[in-house]
């Protein structure tokens, strides 16, 4: 079950946290992987990784909000059977703390670049007779969270983007899902509490573990182990459809 064998994979992001995971995961499951990095250098150590695992993988420098670099991209990839818009970037302030500047950066990675993804990979899709795509979204996009005005917006947007792509696209044999994970313990997060909360980063640690109902931060193999899932054909009846990964957040958290 869940094999990908003959399958080729584009995973944005891929080089590090819930990226690296999926990557890899598709990887040992026999697809052909394609991590997409701003830089080669981001994806260098996740590449080495599945390779001495035995993983079928290569790597490409793309700012994905830049649509020239992604057509060029995909184009020299080829034919892919799946898409994983995973590449994202965050951003802490409520509307009055969040400048404009920062507002158009994070739309161009987190909407401006998931759309310019689907748009270089939907006509390849179509040539490989079909194929999935797994989106990166957030409970973001389903409550509220304190602090992520830009964030949760961009998020919003990614899961409208799911529903509009699996909509257009059902008859095409293209399915289209997202994911939306709550707090998963990846090196950014421990990069984005060294960097806010100097000095006090077990406590914040806890405390953000502890805001998931569960008790716990989740693992990027979770989160890979559901797109492995929705990425396979035991998920072939699966389309238009978010899959909070969440620990009981969206749902227990009261």
């Amino acid at each position: 079950m869940f094999s990908l064998q003959n399958k080729k994979a584009v995973v944005t992001g891929g080089g590090s946290g819930i990226g690296k995971a999926i990557s890899a995961l598709f990887a040992k499951q026999g697809a052909e992987v394609h991590i997409i990095e701003l830089t080669d250098e981001s994806a260098q150590a996740a590449v080495a990784e599945i390779r001495a695992a035995g993983g079928k993988v290569f790597s490409h420098a793309c700012n994905v909000a830049n649509q020239q670099e992604v057509l060029a991209t995909f184009e020299k990839i080829g034919n892919i059977n799946i898409l994983v818009n995973n590449a994202g970037i965050a951003h802490v302030g409520n509307v009055e703390t969040t400048p404009e500047a920062d507002f158009d950066r994070i739309m161009n990675v987190n909407v401006k670049g998931v759309y310019n993804c689907l748009h270089a990979a939907i006509p390849q899709l179509r040539h490989s007779d079909g194929g999935v795509i797994v989106n990166m979204a957030s409970i973001a996009a389903w409550v509220g969270i304190p602090d992520r005005f830009a964030y949760s917006t961009a998020k919003g947007a990614v899961m409208a983007m799911t529903l509009s792509v699996a909509k257009d696209y059902m008859a095409e044999n293209i399915r289209c899902n997202s994911i939306s994970p709550a707090r998963v313990h990846t090196p950014f997060v421990d990069g984005f509490i060294s960097k806010n909360y100097p000095g006090k980063e077990a406590e914040m640690f806890d405390k953000l573990s502890k805001s998931q109902p569960i008790g716990r931060m989740g693992k990027p193999d979770e989160v890979a182990a559901l797109a492995l899932f929705l990425c396979s054909d035991e998920a072939g009846f699966i389309t238009g459809c978010d899959y909070p990964i969440d620990g009981g957040f969206i749902k227990l958290n009261n």
